[in-house]
């Protein structure tokens, strides 16, 4: 737990189930103001919310696409007009779909790279301006994945979308490093969320991903939810323009385990 972050406010996007959910609750077990950002998920958003407030935290549910300027600009006043304040802007929402490249329409493309991209683009640049306005030394945080170094055919739009969040984080936190305002990356890999219910439920496909991971185990939300926490509190201070891998060892060419090659 980290006492310093009692009573400072976080947005956090998607925020209704999966890794957003566990990161808002870990949040709220430090007894912080959390904006619960949904799309379409109202009654689990609330829930949430419930949940945090049970913890000790305060919150509210807010619904907005991370994708439309004029939502985002609706989370950060809903921060301000609720909490008084911003510290920390916890981009989590994120999408994707499997498609062979080649098949892949604009269309497709377009809507993954608007959400994971530019949603995380908006997210980050207004939090800095709230954080430059009101001279508080924040922390925004970026939920990218290993995928923004490791190639994922079938999902291109994911994997560049990834890939960009990662130098935008870098480019962003060099810019304001000045400021005192930190930007990060968390890069999760298997992890244990509804969106890999069924594929981890089959035996079949769980042990192909296992193989994968040099730890042979899959992630849970929680082990995120730390990191987060972490990259929040004043304990990561000096931290600024990486990006932290939960993935058990993914990136690490598993296959090169037994030393052949």
């Amino acid at each position: 737990m980290y006492n310093e972050l009692k009573g400072k406010t976080a947005i956090v996007t998607g925020a209704s189930s999966g890794l957003g959910k566990a990161i808002a609750l870990r949040f709220g077990e430090e007894k912080m103001n959390v904006i619960v950002n949904y799309l379409n998920k109202k009654e689990e958003a609330q829930q949430v919310a419930g949940d945090i407030e049970k913890a000790g935290g305060k919150a509210i549910a807010v619904q907005g696409d991370v994708s439309v300027e004029e939502d985002i600009d609706r989370l950060i006043q809903s921060a301000h007009e609720h909490f008084g304040s911003l510290h920390v802007m916890m981009n989590n929402a994120g999408i994707q779909n499997e498609v062979p490249s080649h098949e892949m329409t604009l269309e497709e493309w377009n809507k993954v790279i608007s959400v994971n991209l530019t949603g995380t683009f908006l997210g980050s640049t207004k939090a800095i301006a709230y954080m430059l306005e009101h001279r508080i030394q924040g922390s925004v945080i970026n939920m990218s994945s290993v995928h923004e170094i490791v190639p994922w055919p079938h999902f291109v739009h994911y994997a560049a979308s990834k890939g960009g969040m990662n130098m935008l984080s870098q480019t962003l936190a060099l810019e304001y490093a000045g400021q005192g305002i930190r930007v990060n990356n968390i890069a999760p890999g298997a992890i244990n969320t509804p969106i890999n219910k069924e594929k981890f439920d089959n035996e079949e496909q769980r042990d192909e991903v296992l193989s994968m991971i040099p730890m042979k185990k899959i992630g849970e939300p929680e082990q995120v939810a730390s990191v987060a926490a972490f990259l929040a509190s004043d304990q990561a201070s000096y931290v600024t323009g990486t990006t932290l891998f939960v993935d058990g060892g993914m990136k690490l060419y598993p296959s090169f385990a037994a030393g052949k090659g």
